[in-house]
């Protein structure tokens, strides 16, 4: 594979110096595209993002693992950032079967071996880059260890709207309906349409505006509600991750005691069964740690490269 030069906005992602980004094609033919952050050379720091994410908001991630001696690579899943996305309406976030996400993660590891970065390799997984990344762990990922935030193993939905949601994105699948947006979910992307106040992101309210701002800055980054596609494929995906055994990874998660996005007691019930794993509760944290207080953010840094340096020393 052959690395293509792909634009990146350098001057919204607040990143170290150096960064860059670059095309791959998937073997089912779909463009995304890799955010690389080189220099650092103590390892590397693969960074798996939520859903409606892109590769510059995590510059100031990548920042922060400079600091520390580690490069970052990011990735645009399909569907989301300035990879290729399914649908006519693009602000919908859609996809067809949730292992396709796993073909993405194939095209970045055969980029990788073209970048020459460093190891030990560390994967975070944030939000359904958690649940994604949970999966390729099952796969084998060839990663020391791993650091989760906020993971998607769960969607936090009441009995009523989760009953609703499983019913209804299950018949869109034999319907026309599939495309369309999932119930009680908007084409506009979050932050832009929720003032800070009382967001469920996070209580950094400079770091909510470096998101709005980036958005404002670069539109075609903005991503909108699910589909009932990706509704029914993501309900389907955390069960049958709840039903798998847990990978053999050294792992830390984070989790905010005010998570009101992802089901925590997913989240609980698999870190119980982690024999080497840590669940770390962030006290008043929102769903994105890694956007949080700025002593937060330095936290799950550190803990991390910790993780990953410790996990090199003892092999």
């Amino acid at each position: 594979m052959s690395l293509t030069p792909a634009p990146f906005h350098a001057d919204i992602a607040n990143g170290p110096d150096g960064g860059c980004a670059y095309w791959l094609t998937t073997s089912d033919g779909v463009r995304i595209r890799i955010g690389v952050w080189g220099g650092g050379d103590k390892g590397t720091v693969l960074l798996f993002p939520g859903r409606t994410e892109y590769i510059e908001k995590y510059g100031v991630a990548a920042k922060g693992f400079m600091e520390r001696g580690f490069s970052t690579v990011a990735i645009d899943w399909r569907g989301q950032g300035l990879a290729d996305r399914a649908l006519p309406n693009r602000l919908i976030g859609h996809v067809g079967v949730f292992n396709e996400y796993q073909t993405d993660i194939a095209a970045v590891m055969e980029a990788l071996s073209e970048l020459d970065l460093p190891e030990p390799m560390g994967l975070l997984g944030h939000s359904m880059g958690g649940c994604i990344g949970l999966r390729a762990l099952m796969n084998g990922l060839p990663v020391d260890a791993a650091v989760f935030t906020g993971p998607m193993w769960g969607i936090a939905l009441d009995p009523v709207r989760r009953g609703a949601g499983w019913a209804l994105s299950t018949l869109s699948r034999q319907t026309k309906f599939e495309t369309l947006l999932a119930p009680g979910t908007t084409a506009v992307s979050y932050v832009l349409a929720q003032p800070f106040d009382d967001n469920l992101l996070t209580r950094d309210e400079e770091m909510y505006d470096m998101m709005r701002d980036q958005l404002d800055a670069q539109p075609d980054l903005a991503l909108g509600g699910p589909s009932f596609a990706w509704l029914n494929e993501a309900l389907k995906e955390c069960r049958a991750l709840s039903l798998s055994p847990t990978p053999n990874v050294p792992t830390i998660t984070f989790l905010g005691t005010n998570e009101r996005i992802v089901d925590t007691k997913a989240v609980h019930d698999r870190m119980a069964r982690w024999h080497n794993g840590e669940l770390r509760m962030v006290e008043g944290a929102e769903h994105e740690v890694l956007m949080d207080l700025p002593e937060v953010q330095a936290e799950v840094y550190d803990a991390a490269v910790k993780l990953f340096s410790d996990v090199m020393a003892d092999a």
